[in-house]
């Protein structure tokens, strides 16, 4: 899945997960570092609040468009770190879910952390990627 000439590690003798340790790419590549893709809407208002899962919604339909004005795809991405503004384990499950169904079936190396509060007012969740094409 995803660009020729980046692999996808998944066994290297840890537990396994619904997602690829590492990445590696072989080829050269064009890199593409997307910001953090944020829960709003096209005139800049946070949608859903209080729900993780509509919030994470709304951040990979963005993420999804910063990457195609990049020339890229969810295929293309390498790494991707998710952020949910909470400390209960099950707000960032939800969030992951969503996350995992919008980029399946490729499941890149990522990072899920908990944060104290993020960016944009009644914000919940984010997604920041880097991608990877061929030259």
């Amino acid at each position: 899945m995803g660009v020729p000439g980046v692999r996808l590690v998944r066994d290297v003798g840890l537990a396994a997960v619904d997602y690829a340790y590492a990445a590696v790419a072989d080829t050269p590549v064009r890199a593409v570092w997307v910001a953090g893709a944020c829960p709003l809407d096209e005139a800049g208002a946070t949608v859903a609040v209080g729900d993780y899962a509509g919030q994470a919604r709304q951040v990979m339909r963005n993420l999804r468009t910063a990457l195609e004005g990049a020339g890229a795809s969810p295929a293309d991405v390498a790494k991707t770190t998710v952020y949910v503004a909470s400390s209960r384990q099950a707000d960032l499950v939800e969030a992951w879910e969503v996350y995992r169904d919008a980029m399946a079936p490729h499941d890149p190396p990522s990072t899920l952390l908990g944060v104290a509060v993020l960016g944009y007012a009644d914000q919940l969740v984010e997604v920041e990627a880097v991608a990877v094409l061929p030259r």
